[in-house]
Parts: structure tokens; sequence; C-alpha cells
């Protein structure tokens, strides 16, 4: 998969998704609580992915992931995740282990990720 080439937009995407499983639906206040960013820039965030077609807004304002962005938010999350349990296990603080897989995640080669897939999976 291709990357988007933006990490805030990752970030926007996988906060989404993390939303979406926690709530029945996602509004833009939702990410803004979650992220600490002003609705103002969480407003424009949704409007540049709803125009890049990684999202729509729907009347009720809830706010859904399409297909490619959810293929682009489930890519980053699943790095996330896999960088967080390969820091955990090399003996890295679960708090530092969880900040520094998302940052991490938004530079990381897909042959890092496949060969640290592979080592956890030994």
């Amino acid at each position: 998969m291709s990357k988007i080439y933006n990490e805030s937009e990752e970030m926007y995407l996988e906060t989404i998704l993390i939303l979406r499983a926690e709530k029945t639906s996602v509004r833009a206040i939702d990410i803004s609580n979650r992220m600490g960013f002003s609705r103002a820039s969480v407003s424009r965030a949704v409007q540049n992915l709803k125009n890049k077609g990684y999202i729509d807004v729907l009347e009720n304002d809830a706010i859904i992931l399409l297909k490619k962005g959810e293929e682009y938010a489930n890519n980053v999350y699943e790095k996330h995740r896999l960088l967080t349990e390969f820091l955990e296990k090399i003996g890295v603080k679960d708090k530092v282990a969880e900040e520094d897989a998302c940052k991490i995640e938004h530079v990381i080669s897909e042959e890092t990720v496949q060969a640290i897939k592979s080592f956890l999976n030994k």
C-alpha cells in the first residue's frame, strides 16, 4: 500500500478508526477531544480528508471511513500495534513504547515492518 505521505492525515484516519471501535458514531468533536486539536483545525482536516475520498460526513455529522480511508487507517493502526508490541518485548516501558510507536508508524519502511512481524512470530 502506498503511503499518504502526510503524518497528520494518517493520525486523523487512525483516530477515526479507534473512535469508531469505542463509539456508535464519530463526530468532529470526538476527534477534537481525542487529539487535543481545536474544532477549527479538525474541521479543516475533515474537509481535506473528505475531498481526498478517505472519509464521508453524513447528514447527522457522523464521520465514516470510506474504503480507501479504512485501508489506510487499518494499515497505520496495525503498524502502531506491531511496533508497540515489539518495543515492549525489547524492554521499553508500556507508555514509552506506545508514544514511540505512534511516532515511528508514519516513517517506518514496509521491509522493516515485515521483519518485525517475522521476528515477533518466531
